[in-house]
Protein backbone atom coordinates (compact mmCIF):
# COMPACT_ATOMS: atom_id res chain seq x y z
CA UNK A 1 0.00 0.00 0.00
CA UNK A 2 1.20 3.48 -0.66
CA UNK A 3 2.05 5.99 1.95
CA UNK A 4 -0.70 8.48 0.62
CA UNK A 5 -3.10 5.99 1.23
CA UNK A 6 -2.08 4.87 4.71
CA UNK A 7 -1.97 8.75 5.35
CA UNK A 8 -6.04 9.14 3.80
CA UNK A 9 -7.13 6.13 6.01
CA UNK A 10 -5.49 7.62 9.12
CA UNK A 11 -6.88 10.84 8.61
CA UNK A 12 -10.50 10.15 8.07
CA UNK A 13 -10.45 7.77 11.71
CA UNK A 14 -9.58 11.22 12.82
CA UNK A 15 -12.12 13.14 11.77
CA UNK A 16 -15.56 13.96 12.96
CA UNK A 17 -17.95 12.70 10.26
CA UNK A 18 -20.15 15.89 9.22
CA UNK A 19 -23.33 14.35 9.27
CA UNK A 20 -23.07 13.27 13.20
CA UNK A 21 -22.36 16.92 13.94
CA UNK A 22 -25.29 18.11 11.76
CA UNK A 23 -27.30 15.74 13.54
CA UNK A 24 -26.66 16.56 16.84
CA UNK A 25 -27.11 20.28 16.03
CA UNK A 26 -30.59 19.55 14.94
CA UNK A 27 -31.47 17.30 17.67
CA UNK A 28 -30.25 19.67 20.10
CA UNK A 29 -31.32 22.51 18.83
CA UNK A 30 -27.63 23.98 18.83
CA UNK A 31 -26.69 27.17 16.74
CA UNK A 32 -23.24 26.40 15.22
CA UNK A 33 -20.64 23.32 15.25
CA UNK A 34 -18.73 25.18 18.33
CA UNK A 35 -21.52 24.88 20.77
CA UNK A 36 -22.28 21.06 19.28
CA UNK A 37 -18.03 20.79 20.42
CA UNK A 38 -18.85 22.73 24.03
CA UNK A 39 -21.91 20.51 24.80
CA UNK A 40 -19.68 17.12 24.04
CA UNK A 41 -16.78 18.68 26.34
CA UNK A 42 -19.15 19.63 28.64
CA UNK A 43 -20.47 15.34 28.97
CA UNK A 44 -16.56 14.49 28.34
CA UNK A 45 -15.51 16.47 31.52
CA UNK A 46 -18.05 15.48 33.63
CA UNK A 47 -18.46 11.69 32.88
CA UNK A 48 -14.35 12.02 33.07
CA UNK A 49 -14.78 13.92 36.74
CA UNK A 50 -17.58 11.60 37.78
CA UNK A 51 -15.34 8.33 37.16
CA UNK A 52 -12.65 9.93 38.98
CA UNK A 53 -14.26 11.41 42.00
CA UNK A 54 -15.92 7.97 42.57
CA UNK A 55 -13.39 5.97 43.47
CA UNK A 56 -13.00 8.64 46.30
CA UNK A 57 -16.43 8.58 47.28
CA UNK A 58 -16.46 4.72 47.33
CA UNK A 59 -12.83 5.12 49.33
CA UNK A 60 -14.35 7.30 51.56
CA UNK A 61 -17.23 5.17 52.50
CA UNK A 62 -15.13 2.08 53.12
CA UNK A 63 -15.71 0.22 50.28
CA UNK A 64 -13.49 -2.43 49.42
CA UNK A 65 -13.80 -5.15 46.33
CA UNK A 66 -15.93 -7.24 48.79
CA UNK A 67 -18.75 -4.95 49.09
CA UNK A 68 -22.15 -6.22 47.53
CA UNK A 69 -22.97 -4.97 44.55
CA UNK A 70 -26.07 -3.50 45.11
CA UNK A 71 -24.95 -1.66 48.62
CA UNK A 72 -22.40 0.20 45.75
CA UNK A 73 -24.99 0.39 42.81
CA UNK A 74 -27.26 2.24 45.68
CA UNK A 75 -24.66 4.32 46.80
CA UNK A 76 -23.98 5.54 43.29
CA UNK A 77 -27.51 6.11 42.51
CA UNK A 78 -27.94 8.36 45.63
CA UNK A 79 -24.50 10.22 45.98
CA UNK A 80 -22.62 9.67 42.32
CA UNK A 81 -25.70 10.51 40.09
CA UNK A 82 -27.13 13.67 41.65
CA UNK A 83 -22.97 14.54 41.73
CA UNK A 84 -23.14 13.83 37.72
CA UNK A 85 -25.98 16.71 37.68
CA UNK A 86 -24.17 19.18 39.40
CA UNK A 87 -21.39 18.90 37.43
CA UNK A 88 -22.57 19.11 34.14
CA UNK A 89 -24.23 22.37 35.50
CA UNK A 90 -20.91 23.75 36.75
CA UNK A 91 -19.26 22.58 33.42
CA UNK A 92 -21.85 23.65 31.26
CA UNK A 93 -21.99 27.34 32.80
CA UNK A 94 -17.45 27.62 32.53
CA UNK A 95 -18.25 26.77 28.70
CA UNK A 96 -20.92 28.95 28.08
CA UNK A 97 -23.86 26.47 27.69
CA UNK A 98 -25.62 26.60 30.73
CA UNK A 99 -29.12 26.82 29.16
CA UNK A 100 -28.79 23.93 27.20
CA UNK A 101 -27.44 22.09 30.80
CA UNK A 102 -30.10 23.69 32.86
CA UNK A 103 -33.17 22.53 29.96
CA UNK A 104 -31.55 19.13 29.53
CA UNK A 105 -31.85 18.48 33.40
CA UNK A 106 -35.49 19.95 33.43
CA UNK A 107 -36.24 17.24 30.86
CA UNK A 108 -34.20 14.47 32.24
CA UNK A 109 -36.68 15.53 35.16
CA UNK A 110 -39.80 15.51 33.50
CA UNK A 111 -39.15 12.09 32.03
CA UNK A 112 -38.89 10.83 35.81
CA UNK A 113 -41.84 12.20 37.06
CA UNK A 114 -43.59 10.91 33.96
CA UNK A 115 -43.09 7.32 34.36
CA UNK A 116 -43.58 7.97 38.63
CA UNK A 117 -47.12 9.04 37.11
CA UNK A 118 -47.52 6.24 34.69
CA UNK A 119 -46.66 3.40 37.50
Amino acid sequence: MSDTYEANKTHKAATINPGFVAKLKLRWQLESNLQVFLVLLTFTLTGSTVAYLRKSIFLWFGFTPDTPWYVKTVTYILVVFPLYQVLILVYGSILGQFSFFWNYEKKMISRFRRKRKAQ
